[in-house]
Parts: C-alpha cells; sequence; structure tokens
C-alpha cells in the first residue's frame, strides 16, 4: 500500500505534547502532592502522639488503682487482699503469711492519700497516716505484671 499523499488534512506520524500551561500543571501536581504528603505524616505524627499519651495515662491510672487497692487493704487489715496486689518479685521474696505476720506487727494505716503516679520511675508517693496519729510519706515502686500488662506493687520504702 503506498504512502498518503503530504498536505492538508494529513497527520503527523507524532503528535506534539501540548506546551500550553505544562509549567502550572506540574506546580499543580506537586503541591497537590506535597499536601497529600504533609496529611499522611501529620496524621501518623498526631497518632503517635496521642498513643503516648494515652499509654502514660493507662499507667498513671493503674499505678493510683493498684496503690489505692494495696492500701485501703491495709486500712481494713485484709493482709491477703494487699498481698495480691504485689508483683512476683515480692511474692517471690515473701509468703503470703510471712507478709500478713511482717504487716501485722507494724503500725497500722488508719488513713492514706495517694500522690501522682511518676510514670518514669514507676512511683507513687503515698501520705500515711497511722492508728497512733503520727504520719509518714511512703514511697510505693510499681512493676507491670508480665502476663496481664497490669501494674502491681512490687516495694513499699
Amino acid at each position: 500500500m503506498p504512502a498518503p499523499p503530504p498536505g492538508p488534512g494529513v497527520a503527523p506520524p507524532f503528535a506534539a505534547p501540548p506546551t500550553e500551561g505544562g509549567r502550572k500543571r506540574l506546580w499543580l501536581g506537586l503541591g497537590v502532592g506535597a499536601l497529600a504528603l504533609l496529611i499522611c505524616c501529620g496524621g501518623g505524627g498526631a497518632a503517635a502522639v496521642g498513643l503516648v499519651v494515652s499509654n502514660v495515662q493507662a499507667i498513671e491510672e493503674q499505678g493510683h488503682a493498684v496503690t489505692d487497692d494495696y492500701y485501703r487493704a491495709l486500712v481494713e487489715k485484709d493482709y491477703g487482699k494487699a498481698y495480691d496486689t504485689l508483683c512476683d518479685d515480692a511474692r517471690r521474696r515473701e509468703s503470703r503469711g510471712e507478709f500478713a505476720r511482717r504487716v501485722a506487727e507494724e503500725p497500722a494505716v488508719a488513713a492514706y492519700r495517694v500522690g501522682a503516679v511518676d510514670p518514669q520511675t514507676l512511683t507513687v508517693p503515698v501520705d500515711v497516716t497511722f492508728s497512733g496519729g503520727s504520719r509518714g510519706t511512703q514511697q510505693v515502686t510499681l512493676a507491670a505484671d508480665q502476663q496481664t500488662g497490669g501494674m502491681e506493687v512490687c516495694g513499699v520504702g
């Protein structure tokens, strides 16, 4: 088959790319891409910050609750319940019976006020009033239970 004759109405073999508005489209595309990247990264950053904040709040709430449970059990002289709030290391150091005997011989806790949990050191200050009227501040050390992830009392000093 012979090639078509050149002349008006004949299409060139390759169309020339459009040149009008080429830079405008390029910058618009780059801007939209940058905005999408910013939204994705910003959302991921916000999610990471939210995760850290909620984790710290959970530690503080659980630490406060387990410390309150421990001292409430001491006030009620329910030493078995207080023993149940202890971490595995504390339970290895002292049996339930040894713990009950030791705590019963110490001045009885009449009242207490749990302070703020320090999430960095996992410690909680507790202002304690003893049955004789004397007062003191005790430092409770917390630890995370390896199985449940909940906080436990690991020492009182």
